[in-house]
Formats: C-alpha cells, sequence, structure tokens
C-alpha cells in the first residue's frame, strides 16, 4: 500500500487526511503542533466571546475517528530526489507521495515585535486579549489595527482578520459603553485596502469608517514599528497604546532547505493540479505554502486551501489507481468571507465574472459561529458534510 505522508495540521492538512482516509489510503501526518487551530473564529478570543481551547480542534480526536498515523514534529527539510522529509528529533519519514500544507511565513518588518498579529501564532490572541482588557479597565485608549502587502506576493494578504478584529472592538467597546473614550484607527500600506472584496465592499467599509467615526492612514509604506508607534515611510507617526497588525504572507524557512522549485516569494511552485513543478511528480503543495495562480483580486484563504486539498487529494488519488483523469483547482478560485462585526456580519463573495456583497445583521454572526461548530463536528464526523463546505 502507497504510504502519503501530509505535512501541516492546518485547514489544508486535516482536510488532506480527512479525503485519504476516506478512500482508504495510509496516511501520516506531521504537525508542529497537537491541534488545529481555526483561525476564522479566533478574532472572538480578544474580545472574550469565545475561549481559546475552543478554537482548537485536537488532533488526537481526529486520528482516533479517521485512523491516521500522528507524528507531533517539526519539519526541517524536504528531499524530494530521496522521497524523505526530515524532523527536528532528529527521525526521517519517507513516502510515496508527500502534501505539503505547512502554511507559510509572515513577512517580517522592522520592529513588528512592538505589535500583535491576529492571525500569528495562537497564543498571541490571549495577549490581545490581556491588553485590551488593560485598556477597557483604565478606561480610555488608542487602537491601531491594519494590515500589510509583499509585492513579491499578491495573494499572500490577510485583510479579513484585521477588519473584523477592528469592528469587533468597535462593538465591544459600544457595549460597554466607552468607545467615546477610545480612538480607533485603521491602518495599511495600499491605497485601497479591501479591494479585493470588489467596488461594493470597498463603499461598504468606508461608510463603516465614516458612521464609527474610525479614523484611515492608508496609501504609505509602513517604515517600522517603534513601541506604541507606527512609523510611515513619509516619516509622519501613528501613535497607539495597542497595534494590531496582520503581516502578509512568504515563504516558509522550511523550504530554504529542501530541493524543491521556489517562487520568487518563497513559496513552492505548483502547477494547475497542485503538483509540485519539475521532476517530483510525487509532491503536491496545498495552501499557503503554495504559490498560488490566478486572477489579480484572489487572495488565500482558509477555503482555497481546503478546495486545494481535495484537488491534490484527488489526483493522487488517480495516479495511485491508474485513472489518467486528473483536475485543477483554477476555475474554483474564489473569495468567500463573512465578515463578522460582533453583532452581525457582512457576506462577501467573489468569482471570476461576478462579486456579491450582503449586509447580514445580527443572524450574520450567529451563522458565522455556526459555522465554526459545524467545521469542527464535521470533521470528526459527528455530522454530516455539506456539499461544497
Amino acid at each position: 500500500m502507497n504510504h502519503i505522508v501530509v505535512l501541516g495540521g492546518g485547514f489544508a492538512g486535516v482536510e488532506s487526511v480527512f479525503r485519504l482516509r476516506k478512500l482508504g489510503h495510509k496516511v501520516t501526518l506531521v504537525s508542529d503542533r497537537d491541534y488545529c487551530y481555526i483561525y476564522p473564529i479566533s478574532i472572538w478570543i480578544p474580545v472574550g466571546k469565545i475561549d481559546f481551547e475552543n478554537v482548537k480542534l485536537p488532533l488526537q480526536e481526529l486520528q482516533k475517528v479517521h485512523g491516521f498515523d500522528l507524528v507531533i514534529d517539526k519539519v526541517t527539510s524536504i528531499k524530494s530526489k530521496e522521497n524523505r522529509v526530515y524532523l527536528e528529533s532528529g527521525k526521517s519519514i519517507d513516502y510515496d507521495y508527500l502534501i505539503i500544507a505547512f502554511g507559510g511565513a509572515k513577512l517580517p518588518l522592522p520592529g513588528v515585535e512592538h505589535t500583535f498579529s491576529i492571525c500569528g501564532a495562537p497564543e498571541t490572541s490571549l495577549d490581545i486579549k490581556r491588553q485590551f482588557d488593560k485598556l477597557v479597565e483604565r478606561g480610555h485608549g488608542k487602537i491601531a489595527v491594519g494590515f500589510g502587502g509583499n509585492p513579491k506576493s499578491p495573494t499572500g494578504v490577510r485583510g479579513g482578520p484585521a477588519f473584523e478584529i477592528l469592528f469587533n472592538f468597535v462593538t465591544t467597546l459600544k457595549e460597554k459603553k466607552l468607545y467615546d473614550k477610545f480612538e480607533l484607527t485603521f491602518f495599511a500600506p495600499m491605497k485601497e485596502p479591501g479591494a479585493r472584496m470588489g467596488g461594493e465592499g470597498l463603499k461598504m467599509l468606508q461608510k463603516a469608517y465614516e458612521r464609527h467615526e474610525i479614523k484611515e492612514r492608508i496609501g504609505t509604506k509602513i517604515k517600522r514599528f517603534e513601541k506604541g508607534k507606527v512609523v510611515f515611510e513619509d516619516n509622519t507617526v501613528l501613535e497607539s497604546d495597542l497595534i494590531i497588525f496582520v503581516p502578509p504572507i512568504t515563504g516558509h524557512p522550511v523550504l530554504r532547505n529542501s530541493d524543491l522549485p521556489l517562487s520568487v516569494d518563497g513559496n513552492v511552485l505548483v502547477d494547475g493540479y497542485c503538483r509540485v513543478n519539475g521532476q517530483q511528480k510525487n509532491v503536491f503543495a496545498a495552501g499557503d505554502v503554495a504559490r498560488l495562480e490566478g486572477p489579480n483580486w484572489i487572495a488565500k484563504q482558509g477555503h482555497i486551501a481546503e478546495i486545494m486539498s481535495h484537488y491534490a487529494v484527488y489526483n493522487i488519488n488517480n495516479a495511485i489507481i491508474g485513472n489518467p483523469k486528473r483536475k485543477g483547482y483554477q476555475n474554483h478560485l474564489n473569495i468567500v468571507c463573512v465578515m463578522d462585526t460582533g453583532n452581525g456580519a457582512i457576506f462577501t463573495s467573489r468569482k471570476w465574472n461576478k462579486e456579491k456583497i450582503l449586509p447580514m445583521p445580527v443572524f450574520g454572526h450567529w451563522i458565522k459561529k455556526a459555522w465554526g461548530t459545524y467545521w469542527k463536528k464535521s470533521k470528526l464526523g459527528k455530522i454530516p458534510r455539506l456539499p461544497g463546505m
């Protein structure tokens, strides 16, 4: 029986394992964490609307349900010519097929240690909560929320979580009747942050800024961060008691220790079938670790990682059973986002030839919460999977 190794316990990795085991393949999942962290619902940790433990899905629970082998260790290098993965523990694992799904790294900016990222290490969400709670207890303050872009990797941008945590701060401060004591500012280096949502999405964001009196500092590159400060390229300064910054995605450092073809931004080069370019016919990549090719508005999202995993598994399975049919992921690229605001949501959908945006007051918030429960329980086989989800 062929041995398939999946690297990474995030959305792409978990989806890959789920589908491979359904097809009866022998699978080993390698992850540096013993849980899958559900980033889309982690935006509620800083405002106290969800507990940290409820944002985690233990991989051992998945293992019990789906029967794969689990290795908790860090990958140090991939040697595709040897069909082998090397681990921090000193051990190595051989494979017949490999799916790389351990995500990307964050592009470092000078002084970024003075900021907090809701898309960084899971524990950072608790640091944000402690800092926010201190400001609430004090009763006044300045909060700056923003995200960055990577010119070498246009798809490696994470705007949605920044918008979500910003509007959750707004809602929470208003619930506590403290909003008039706080100054909130959104910042980003691009001229139209949120443009990937489409024209109507940009208009809706602008109206929200005006309605909540959120200040903007956009269109000027970020030079560096200092304690309590964002310094821009024109040497202007934004002062803040709490700076939330979501860095852009760049290539994972493990890839530099491997023999795989890389793009200019350090991501794995793959073809439309999620297969790594070159001679590695048995190596596939899905999610943030892969160079994503598509329309200029596309961005790396959790559901894109799952779409790529689906097609990587499909193509590996057909290769094993001798079926020449292959399927590509690019025709299925889209943006789908339920942008939570703490007391509602904005639904955004964008495909190749159309875009849709829909305000979802009140019920949108509960739909997103229900999705978090569905995602965990469906992966554990406790409830059926819905088509397309």
